[in-house]
């Protein structure tokens, strides 16, 4: 998988990007972190992000090793090449942390997500919602006589264009589990 790559600052709508065309492009990874399963952990490795101004885009936490006493932490951010670098450097540190690795760089890998979505609306809407839903193959998981509940799973960018395809039929309200990712392969 290839890094998504905007240059720092740009906006990736613009037709005149009149920026410095030397400067570093920022880059969106997938970080997967495995971690002693103990209390604060998570603090110490957000606050490694938070102290040093690096933005987090998504967050899953599970345990994956009950009898090893490990969870893995998936983490996707942004940043500069260099950014990353020290990104990765800096959680290797960390005491409880074993393994860091960029899914990103490191291979193939499948990410997903998990959402929910409200959406409300009667008449028209409700089909018309109910045919993009089969198109994504979003499942109906509550219904009311005014409203659903969709289920969805996908990468972020599929997520992504459900809602937009939802806003306007009458979207009131998402969560989102953030990005859950694995290298592809048998190692």
């Amino acid at each position: 998988m290839s890094p998504l790559k905007l240059q720092k600052g740009a906006s990736s709508h613009s037709a005149y990007d009149l920026r410095d065309p030397h400067a570093e492009m920022m880059e969106r990874h997938t970080l997967a972190v495995v971690v002693d399963n103990e209390a604060g952990v998570l603090a110490r490795v957000i606050g490694l992000f938070s102290g040093r101004g690096y933005n987090i885009e998504s967050l899953t936490v599970a345990e994956v090793d009950h009898e090893g006493h490990t969870s893995r932490i998936t983490i996707v951010t942004t940043g500069t090449p260099s950014v990353i670098e020290q990104i990765k450097a800096q959680l290797g540190r960390i005491v409880p942390v074993h393994d860091v690795h960029d899914l990103t760089v490191e291979g193939p890998s499948v990410e997903r997500e998990l959402a929910l979505f409200k959406v409300a609306g009667d008449g028209e809407k409700r089909i018309e919602a109910l045919r993009l839903a089969e198109i994504f193959r979003a499942n109906v998981v509550d219904s009311t006589l005014g409203s659903f509940v969709f289920e969805i799973t996908g990468t972020p960018e599929k997520v992504d264009a459900f809602a937009d395809l939802m806003r306007p039929i009458g979207l009131v309200e998402m969560a989102r589990t953030g990005v859950a990712a694995l290298a592809r392969g048998a190692e």
